[in-house]
């Protein structure tokens, strides 16, 4: 399997397995209950993991040369 694979991973192991985990209310982290908290977390994560899925792919780096 290759790295960008596992990588990809991470953002649905996060998202779907960590729900039950952070399902609490009365932790309030920046005015949102943890599980909102949790979730917009992962959101913006899963936007710099693709980020870096995208450079270190060998296919995107032919395009640039």
């Amino acid at each position: 399997m290759k790295i960008q694979h596992l990588f990809a991973l991470i953002p649905f192991i996060g998202l779907l397995g960590g729900i039950s985990f952070a399902n609490k209310v009365t932790p309030y982290v920046a005015g949102m209950p943890f599980l909102l908290f949790y979730i917009v977390m992962w959101v913006v994560l899963t936007s710099v993991i693709m980020f870096v899925i995208y450079k270190i792919d060998p296919v995107n780096r032919k395009e640039e040369m």
